[in-house]
């Protein structure tokens, strides 16, 4: 479990493949002063459990993980944001993050907008459909707040400390990143549907679909 918030941008040494799946190496400091093998560390998004560590940290990467993610495509040099899992007593700033991506989009144009930057991010339908404005979204693993929820894509603003501390900051239109949509609002629909499966919609319920519909949860 994660919060979205990035500690340090890490860099790929290596990524070799290793049958359908893959071993990744990435170069770190701030992270490798209280982490272990067997412990759960998000790299750009993706929940990765360490394999094994020396001056470097190792991951396994599965082929779910390589299809689903923009992980396949890193290369040596390639910076990733890194996020160690939550702890009891850690402060939640951002919000609740599994790690587990659902699809991947594209930055479709990134625009000033004062001292920040607006960048609108293609994606497919079913990370939209929970996608709301002033809603949460991991964006390679960072909890972004999204200003505007269009057809095919939304838009969040990224301030300076978080354009220096991430990669968000340097990629470019037609690059891809990881998505992955609130987790809340995938609970809420699920239980909702199986409510309606077993004893079909009450009032309550349907009133309360149509206000997550209307607010673009679903």
């Amino acid at each position: 479990m994660f919060t979205g918030l990035i500690i340090e941008l890490g860099e790929v040494m290596a990524l070799e493949k290793r049958g359908p799946g893959a071993r990744l190496a990435v170069k770190a400091s701030d992270i490798m002063h209280d982490i272990a093998v067997g412990d759960s560390i998000s790299v750009n998004g993706v929940c990765l459990t360490v394999t094994s560590l020396d001056t470097n940290c190792f991951f396994d990467v599965s082929a779910e993980t390589l299809e689903r993610s923009n992980i396949g495509s890193l290369a040596r040099g390639d910076k990733v944001n890194l996020e160690p899992s939550l702890r009891l007593d850690s402060k939640l700033g951002g919000h609740i993050v599994t790690g587990h991506i659902g699809a991947t989009g594209k930055i479709r144009s990134k625009k000033p907008e004062g001292d920040a930057e607006r960048i609108e991010i293609e994606a497919p339908p079913g990370i939209l459909r929970y996608i709301t404005p002033k809603g949460s979204v991991a964006v390679d693993g960072i909890s972004l707040t999204v200003v505007d929820a269009l057809p095919d894509s939304f838009s969040v603003v990224i301030i300076p400390h978080t354009a220096s501390m991430t990669t968000i900051g340097f990629k470019k239109p037609g690059s891809t990143v990881n998505l992955e949509p609130d987790i809340l609002a995938k609970y809420v629909e699920r239980l909702l549907q199986a409510g309606s499966a077993e004893t079909g919609p009450t009032a309550a319920n349907e009133r309360f679909l149509s206000k997550l519909k209307d607010s673009g949860f679903i």
